[in-house]
């Protein structure tokens, strides 16, 4: 009788685990946005890019409120004082109002953020193949905080897969090259 009862009490433990976890749940991603529930987030095998699966995001219903993302969110202290750019592929279907990748980088303040792009101005609407997107953004030296993803806002459904961050360019050596004088000087180009 215990050994039926720890059985139980095991199966039970293993299925309530079971309805709090996904196995299509990205690992090290998390669902955010304005109304994160009107959307399905999940890894999908049957779309991917490269590999074997890619992350989707897909609206519940065709008039669907507010946005939904797919974000991670890391420590900018590798970024610090560089410029970066997050790129990867996406692809579309049916998206009724726009969708995208983003960038944001945080200051050490609650909700200071220093820089941030989202695609708003050069949305991914319709039905798309596969298409690399980037966004480029300095990190600040205050910056503690990088968060990205993918985001849509309204019906329809988007892919994304193999996103990167790589460092472009280091803004101290920027700022070296152009140095700022004290006052003007050489305004009439005779030295």
């Amino acid at each position: 009788m215990k050994k039926v009862f720890l059985s139980m009490a095991i199966a039970a433990l293993f299925f309530s685990f079971y309805s709090f976890t996904s196995l299509k749940d990205p690992q090290n991603w998390f669902k955010a946005g304005s109304n994160p529930h009107g959307y399905v987030m999940e890894l999908d095998s049957s779309e991917a890019f490269l590999g074997s699966s890619s992350a989707k995001i897909m609206s519940k219903d065709k008039r669907t409120s507010g946005f939904g993302t797919l974000m991670q969110s890391c420590s900018a202290k590798n970024y610090i004082g560089k410029k970066i750019k997050l790129s990867g592929y996406v692809k579309t279907t049916d998206v009724k109002k726009w969708s995208g990748l983003w960038l944001r980088v945080d200051g050490p303040r609650h909700n200071q953020v220093l820089s941030f792009d989202n695609m708003r101005n050069r949305a991914i609407k319709g039905t798309t193949d596969w298409t690399k997107y980037e966004i480029v953004l300095d990190v600040p030296d205050k910056a503690t905080t990088l968060n990205f993803g993918a985001l849509i806002k309204g019906g329809g459904t988007l892919w994304f897969d193999n996103l990167e961050i790589e460092i472009l360019e280091d803004l101290e050596s920027k700022k070296m090259s152009n140095p700022q004088l004290e006052a003007p000087r050489n305004l009439n180009f005779e030295h």
